[in-house]
Order: structure tokens, then sequence, then C-alpha cells
């Protein structure tokens, strides 16, 4: 049945959430968008495995058993990099003699099947995740989502592309060396690399096993992080998973900036140092703390992964089939990927290099210790004509601000920061310990402006940004929330989500005897916790309305934050305590076992 909404150019589950959740669109129609996009954009070179109702016909039919109200995820269509299993669709590593027929999905593709999304097709990606230009393949170029003629960034090539496109709300890439990353920055989008271990692997091709992650691109933070909630979690079945917690968003006790000038390449490397000039500027900006360091040790880092015996790891998941299968392999990827068996390789080399990398380890801890980074995510960019020109030099140049990432077990985002030059995105990447995604979260949070850079600095920019933008900052603690049955009061009263955030330490939350039953959230005098919340942007005509639905004990007040600022939120009157129970102890709603 045809559909008389008009897409936008740039999906995100906001707006499909709110869509869906009204009745104004199902996702069938959705579907038909992405499949017609798909035949648009056919010549890019986005998908191996391209949108098509045949594949995704399963995955409609099984949202009919699902509730959209408990499945944030629900009737959102995402790409799967094709290192990636996806059952029922091939798996070929950009490299066709190596294909197989995966028997079950991929650990991470089934959480998010399982929370309501839907693989709408493989995308392409630099053979054997090998490289970080997006042009070897032989499924063709990945071409720049703005700018053809220029690299799509790689190894996750296809995957980004189709999100900037509009083909996926949000896509799956893998990210060893910056594959994660780098092709967010040339695309425009957020590209969210969590900690080594928190995402599974099972199921994903191996480029170098003890480093790969799966990742996320999209077009804002709030969506990477709902893909981040389903996706999170221990796999005992998966040797390298691990239980890594993302806690509640929170903001850095400082920032670090390299103190030396960087090194810009390309033939927009003034534009890139002119850029990175500006986005220094906006960081220094945000109200935190910043701090100059020598990061002379993340340099040293990242030669490591192609200069020692890491490549010897590639060569060891690899190495059988490229020995029987070398004509299927394209040169320069055979070149990288036969490098690991070179005999400079030895045992005694790893060890060496492995003591040195921890002494690294250890020196990024005490530097980063509540503390993000923030780098450039490229130094530049080329043609595609120029990389075919200089393949390795050219790929080498792309991972100078990012190889380091994973060998130092960091967790990093990669954000736009404005352009280099016109439909040329520039890009900067936030890093953090592997236990402090939360700062990543709260930092980005801010230099994006999910919200307003002023908002997020004092209550009197709030009260300028409220009026300018026509826009207030609304504090939700239980029903309201993503995911809960009245998450669609906000949408339709045109809020959407901004971050998560906690109260200051002066709060009790308690369960009030309602039908369903409410949180309710008290301001102590003395003692009082910290309680998780969500902070949502919504338009200030819309308030009174939204307002009018709020029944007794609840109301709104101005809620005391974690980091200092007030902003407007439910609270609950204090003679309501008395019959409910109290739950402070859970951290949050969200948490209620009952939940």
């Amino acid at each position: 049945m045809p559909t008389r909404t008009k897409f936008p150019a740039k999906l995100t589950a906001g707006w499909l959430r709110g869509q869906y959740l009204s009745g104004a669109l199902e996702p069938e129609a959705v579907i038909r968008e992405i499949i017609s996009r798909a035949g648009r954009d056919a010549e890019m070179n986005i998908w191996i495995e391209a949108p098509a109702e045949v594949h995704i016909r399963p995955y409609l039919e099984a949202l009919k058993e699902l509730d959209p109200q408990s499945h944030p995820l629900w009737g959102i269509p995402f790409a799967v990099k094709d290192n990636i299993d996806v059952k029922g669709l091939p798996t070929t590593a950009a490299c066709p003699d190596y294909a197989y027929q995966p028997d079950e999905d991929a650990s991470v593709v089934a959480r998010l099947i399982a929370a309501g999304a839907i693989p709408v097709g493989k995308s392409n990606l630099d053979q054997f995740a090998t490289g970080l230009v997006g042009v070897r393949s032989p499924y063709g170029e990945a071409h720049n989502a703005l700018r053809p003629e220029y690299i799509s960034g790689g190894s996750s090539a296809g995957s980004a592309v189709a999100v900037a496109r509009g083909q996926a709300v949000f896509s799956l890439g893998t990210d060893t060396a910056g594959s994660g990353r780098v092709p967010a920055a040339l695309n425009g989008l957020v590209g969210y690399k969590p900690s080594l271990g928190a995402w599974p692997v099972r199921g994903v091709v191996p480029a170098c096993a003890s480093l790969d992650c799966v990742t996320v691109f999209a077009h804002n933070l709030e969506d990477a992080l709902e893909v981040d909630r389903a996706a999170r979690g221990l796999d005992e079945a998966d040797p390298w998973s691990r239980a890594v917690e993302r806690m509640p968003a929170g903001l850095p006790a400082k920032v670090l900036l390299p103190e030396s000038p960087l090194y810009f390449y390309g033939p927009h490397a003034a534009e890139y140092r002119l850029a990175w000039d500006q986005a220094e500027a906006a960081v220094q900006a945000l109200g935190l703390p910043v701090e100059r360091v020598d990061c002379t040790l993340f340099f040293e880092a990242a030669s490591i992964l192609y200069d020692g015996p890491w490549v010897a790891e590639r060569w060891a998941g690899l190495g059988e089939f490229v020995e029987n299968h070398r004509e299927a392999v394209l040169p320069v990827t055979e070149a990288i990927l036969s490098s690991g068996a070179a005999e400079r390789h030895t045992a005694a080399s790893l060890f060496q290099v492995m003591h040195r990398l921890q002494r690294y380890k250890r020196e990024a801890e005490l530097l980063l210790q509540d503390a993000v980074l923030v780098l450039p995510t490229c130094g530049g960019t080329w043609t595609r004509e120029q990389v075919a020109a200089n393949p390795v030099g050219a790929n080498s140049d792309m991972g100078r601000y990012t190889n380091h990432c994973n060998l130092l077990d960091l967790s990093a985002v990669a954000v736009p920061a404005g352009e280099a030059d016109r439909d040329l995105p520039f890009g900067i990447t936030m890093f953090a310990l592997a236990d402090s995604e939360h700062l990543l979260a709260g930092a980005a949070a801010r230099f994006l402006a999910e919200g307003d850079l002023r908002e997020v600095t004092d209550a009197d920019a709030a009260d300028a940004e409220t009026a300018s933008s026509g826009m207030i900052t609304l504090a939700v603690c239980g029903l309201h929330m993503r995911g809960f049955p009245l998450e669609k009061q906000m949408l339709e009263h045109g809020a959407r989500f901004w971050q998560e955030a906690r109260t200051a330490p002066c709060y009790e939350l308690v369960k009030l005897q309602t039908e369903p039953a409410k949180p309710g959230l008290l301001r102590q005098d003395s003692g009082g916790s910290s309680v998780e919340l969500e902070l949502w942007r919504m338009p200030a005509e819309s308030l009174g309305s939204f307002a009018s639905l709020i029944p007794a004990p609840l109301g709104l007040g101005r809620v005391a934050l974690e980091d200092g600022r007030e902003v407007t939120g439910f609270i609950c009157e204090g003679y309501a305590a008395a019959a409910a129970e109290n739950i402070t102890a859970y951290g949050g709603w969200r948490y209620l076992p009952a939940n």
C-alpha cells in the first residue's frame, strides 16, 4: 500500500519510531523505500548483497510477534558488513572464492534482530577487512556518499555509505585499525567503537582476532548508543567476549589535546589543518578542563600494528586460504597478508613487542584516568584515483590517528566536526579507557550539541538556548523513557531523546501504587542518592499540553543533575512517599526487576 509519508534523506531511529508509534508508517513502506534507494545508487558499489524483498520478508513477518513499545529497535533497518554472518545470506569478506553459507546469525546480529531491528543486506568492504580506503574489493570501489570521486574509507566502506545515503538507519562495521571510525569521518557520521570484547565477535571473519571489534555507524549519537544497549554483553560461547558495563553518560574530569602540531596529508591537507584548529577551539569551549599532552606513546603504539608482528596474526587466520587461492585475492591484499609470513616475525620478536606494548598500555591508563583524548579521525583524504597510484602509502596515512586504539585496549567514538571543504566532512575521535565509555557518551553529546553546547554549560545558557531555538530539556525517569509505554507521548509532542544522565545525590525514587505502577522522584533535604534518568528535547510550545497529561501526585519541576545543571523534569509530591515502595537502591526505574 503506498504511503503519503515523505521520507527524509537521512533516516534516524527517533524519526522512524515516532512514525511507527503514531501509526503514520509501517515497516513495509520503509523497506520499499530502501530497496528503491539501493537501486538508485547501484553504481556506488555499496552492497554485496543488496536489499531485496525476498530475504527481508521473514523479518517483517516476525515483527508481528513483537511489541513495538518494548522493543526499541522495532522495525529499524540496518546494514551488515559482509564479514559478519547473517543466516540465509552468504558471507564473502569481499572474496567470492572464500564465500560460505552461515548456519546462524553472528551473536551481535542475533541480538539486534531480537530487539526488533531488520537486517536489509550485506555491505561492501575492503577485502578481508584489510584496508582503510574502501577501494580494495572485487565488488567495486565503494564511492564516497557526498563526492563519489573520493574514497569512502575502509574497511567498513559500504556500511558507512549505506547509512549516509539513507539506505539504513544504522549499520554494523568492524574495527581493527580504524575501520569503524575512518568511514564515519569521511561520510559525516558517528562511528562508535566499544571496548574490546564488549560486543561479541562470534560469527565475524577475523582480521586480527585479538583486536577485532564490531562497531556501529549512525547519523547521531543517540542511535549509536541505542544499538550499543542491544548489542553489548558477555557471550559465553565467544572466547573473546567479556562483560564490560557502560555506565550512564558522564563528563570527564579533563579533555586531552596533543601538545605538538599534527601531520596532515592529501590534496586537502591545508583545509584539514584549519578544520582541526576549529575543532580544537570547539573542544576548548565545552566548559571542561583541557590539558595538552605528549601523544608520542599513541603514535608509537600505532606503528606496531603493521610494522610489527601483529600482521602475523592476520596470516595465521587467513594464510592457508591465501596460499591455496592466490588468484582470488587482490594483489595489494595478498601482499599485506603475506607479509605476516616474513621470517622476521619470530616468537621472540612478538614477545619483545608485547612487552613494549604493555608499557604503552600502562602509560595510557595513567594518562586517561577520568579523561578523554581528542584527535582528528583522519588527517586528510584522497581521491580514488590518487589511492590507485599510491595504494599502500595512502592507506597508511589514513590510519595515522586510529591504529593505536585497539592495541591499547581503548574505546572510541568518531563524531562529525564540520567540513574540511565543500562536501568533505571533517571528524574527530574521542578515546577513553575500556571501562570509561560513559565518558565518551557524555563528552561526545556535549560536543555534538545533541542539545546545544550552550545549554550543557550552565543554567543561564539553557534559558538563552530555549529562547533562541524554542526547545527545552526535559528529564524523565520512568514510563516516558525509551522502550516504555509512555515514550509515545514524548514522540507525539515532538520530543527526541538527547542523552542519559543522573540526578544529583539528593533524591529518593519510589514505586507508586498506581495502575500501571509509576516512579516518583523526591528531593531530600539530607541524604538521598543519585538516580539514573533520561534527558529529552521538547518544543517549548508542547510543554503545556504534555504537562496536562501528567496525573497527581506527579508533576513537572526543577531537577538537579549530577553535573550541577538544573533542568525541567518529573517530580513527585512528598505525601505520596508514605504509601510507596522505596526503590532508590536499584539506581533507576529501568533496573527494577518487574520492569
